[in-house]
């Protein structure tokens, strides 16, 4: 591994094109990840399907790797092509317990899988942006059975202290959205009493589109039975019994047909070179290059509506006038970030320097000048 996080730049070949700022919407993947899903189609190409018994144990070995970066069991881990996909399964494990309890910055996919399948949903304020854990306390929020929330804001970059809603759900589910903090920010789901788990690949994991997975805790596991089935989700599937079966103990049964072996081994690729680094180390850095670049948005006079503090990610929302044109006027200058309603979202990962902070800010400092001159 490089000694210095100047030397991982070069894994990522996008950087050589880009200023990339837009980790939030999807990482560029590093060499490795390439790699790995090339020598498997190149397998696949030369053999066919000789190599199955092969990847079925590669994909046990990722499973166990995947599980080590968020402190699970194997047996509850289980592979899926994005969070959707996941908080999805999970809805259909705990929606009949009773109503679900959310904050009101919440993407899409947190809420609607529950709300599609009739579950009462509640929303709690955010307080200057940030949704505060007083908000959800089972004293005073509306009576819930589930507590359902991002560890990391999309819109924000508002980042949750996980170990706090775990200790204060008071008997409640707590089930989190990993999409925008999983590879970016440690996350321990048994010290966080963590119920349920599910989160992409293509963002802070640098894995790529199709590359997920998802975390049940062995409780849930064993008090529900699945609502969906597939000739893999039992045991002895090669029997190919249609009359009997016994559905596998573990979150296995999730992955119902032949595996995503691609993603699966794009995500084992990307996991095992960020472990390589050090997620206390990525955090770090990511926190860093976000304090440079907040420093600057504010000292050059740009609005930033993101939280600071203990709530601090690598997500930075700016307040711009016209945001698709501020994010357009970026690109062409080879600066990617994410149009928003507010203004622009900046992503600052691990592979970011100061360098491209200093890019981006250059681009918006011309484009208010832009603006204030007119055509």
């Amino acid at each position: 591994m490089p000694s210095s996080f100047a030397d991982l730049r070069s894994d990522f070949p996008a950087l050589e094109r880009y200023v990339y700022l837009n980790a939030a919407a999807g990482s560029p993947t590093p060499r490795p990840v390439r790699e790995a899903v090339s020598a498997f189609l190149r397998d696949y190409e030369e053999g066919g399907d000789h190599h199955w018994n092969a990847w079925i144990d590669r994909r046990e070995e990722i499973r166990a790797r995947v599980a080590s970066l968020v402190n699970a069991e194997p047996g509850e881990i289980a592979f899926v092509p994005n969070t959707s996909t996941g908080i999805n399964f999970i809805a259909d494990l705990l929606a009949s317990e009773g109503p679900m309890l959310t904050d009101e910055l919440e993407f899409p996919t947190v809420t609607l899988p529950w709300i599609h399948r009739g579950t009462q949903v509640h929303f709690v304020p955010a307080v200057e942006g940030i949704p505060r854990i007083e908000s959800f306390s089972a004293a005073d929020a509306p009576r819930a059975a589930t507590i359902a929330i991002s560890h990391v804001q999309f819109s924000n970059g508002c980042r949750l202290d996980l170990e706090s809603f775990g200790a204060s759900k008071s008997g409640r589910r707590l089930v989190v959205s990993g999409s925008q903090s999983v590879g970016a920010f440690p996350v321990d789901v048994k010290v966080s009493h963590v119920d349920a788990l599910a989160t992409t690949g293509h963002k802070w994991l640098c894995a790529g589109y199709g590359a997920g997975f998802l975390y049940v805790a062995r409780e849930l596991l064993d008090r529900h039975p699945p609502r969906t089935l597939g000739w893999l989700s039992v045991e002895n599937p090669f029997v190919f019994d249609n009359a009997r079966y016994t559905v596998l103990p573990d979150a296995r049964r999730v992955e119902m047909g032949c595996p995503s072996f691609a993603g699966i081994f794009a995500l084992g690729a990307a996991v095992e070179y960020l472990m390589g680094i050090g997620i206390e180390a990525i955090a770090e850095r990511v926190l860093t290059l976000n304090v440079y670049l907040t420093m600057r948005l504010e000292r050059d006079g740009f609005t930033v509506l993101s939280p600071a503090g203990d709530s601090r990610s690598g997500i930075t929302l700016v307040e711009l006038p016209e945001p698709g044109r501020a994010a357009a006027f970026l690109r062409h200058r080879g600066v990617l970030v994410t149009q928003k309603p507010e203004g622009v979202r900046i992503s600052t990962h691990f592979y970011n320097d100061e360098s491209d902070v200093d890019a981006c800010i250059e681009g918006l400092l011309e484009y208010r000048r832009g603006l204030v001159s007119g055509p």
